[in-house]
């Protein structure tokens, strides 16, 4: 995989450095990229065809499926339901009831679900995931489609959500590859270039299905993932500026709205408390944020303990 004919850019990686009482005591490399809707990497730290499972970033993208294929319209869903299909909740009690309307629209029992029961929990309602899932069962219903496997990576609205992601790549789906996500739902190897690719085109407004899906995450910030988690307060801050999806193992996803601008993040070793850093240390640099939204998420997410904070070390280079 590759993000067209070009050459191949790399540039210094950043990292993230523990700091207790201003002695670094561990670190953690990163990788970022800036691209527009065509694709042209625009910055980068590291190197944009560096390659990681999309995880959770990919949500967006299955969920535009929903609109696209009339479920939406069918089942009546609001946009507060399209942001749980986005989200990696926590399982509140209103997410997880926000998922059960979904199913009960559609005439399906939450038992359909197939996304595992957390642990200390009684239903797969409250799993992080079951959003997605409930948007993938609307869409089975709508089609007509066999509700008991729609995690198979051949069945069709597996088939449906990966041709969305290639079309809007512009790559042939036989290109990537699959792999299964913690959910059982499959996910796919990108470059981080692709990642940046897919947000400047969620974020750019300039298509309707792709506007429902950022309209519907940054109005309903809450369902995305919850009080105090980076997405929601990121969102809540920006006031519908900015679209932001974390997924596991370092990734993150940032748009910025109306620009056609999106920023993919990978912390090479899956840390997340690096993940928060190097996003709000970036986002400052790019000027996608004000000093008081800057200072409001340094407060909530560098602060470590008493005695330890994180803090981001370089900068993004020009292509």
């Amino acid at each position: 995989m590759n993000l067209g004919k070009r050459n191949r850019f790399s540039a210094n990686k950043i990292t993230v450095q523990l700091l207790r009482e201003g002695i670094v005591e561990s670190s953690h490399s990163c990788q970022a990229a800036v691209v527009d809707t065509r694709g042209r990497v625009l910055s980068a730290a590291g190197d944009p065809q560096t390659t990681t499972f999309a995880r959770s970033c990919l949500k967006p993208i299955q969920a535009l499926p929903v609109s696209i294929s009339g479920a939406q319209e069918q089942f009546n869903l609001s946009e507060t339901d399209l942001a749980i299909i986005c989200g990696s909740h926590q399982g509140t009690i209103a997410q997880a009831r926000q998922v059960f309307s979904i199913l009960w629209r559609c005439d399906v029992e939450p038992s359909a679900l197939q996304c595992p029961v957390p642990e200390c929990q009684k239903s797969p309602l409250q799993h992080n995931c079951s959003g997605k899932h409930a948007g993938m069962i609307a869409i089975c219903k709508q089609q007509g489609w066999q509700i008991s496997s729609y995690m198979d990576r051949h069945h069709p609205v597996q088939k449906l959500a990966l041709n969305t992601m290639a079309d809007l790549l512009h790559m042939p789906a036989a290109e990537f590859i699959c792999a299964h996500d913690d959910c059982g739902v499959p996910t796919y190897l990108l470059e981080i270039g692709q990642l940046a690719r897919l947000y400047a085109q969620l974020s750019a407004h300039d298509q309707l299905h792709l506007e429902r899906i950022a309209r519907a995450m940054t109005r309903h910030p809450d369902m995305v993932s919850g009080d105090g988690q980076f997405d929601t307060e990121l969102m809540r801050l920006t006031g519908g500026e900015i679209v932001s999806k974390s997924g596991a193992e370092g990734v993150q996803c940032i748009g910025r709205i109306g620009e056609g601008l999106g920023l993919a993040i990978k912390v090479m070793d899956g840390s997340k408390r690096a993940k928060n850093a190097v996003s709000i240390h970036l986002l400052k640099q790019l000027g996608w944020i004000s000093p008081t939204v800057a200072q409001s998420l340094e407060e909530s997410f560098l602060s470590i303990g008493k005695y330890s904070r994180l803090e981001a070390v370089g900068e993004l280079s020009l292509a």
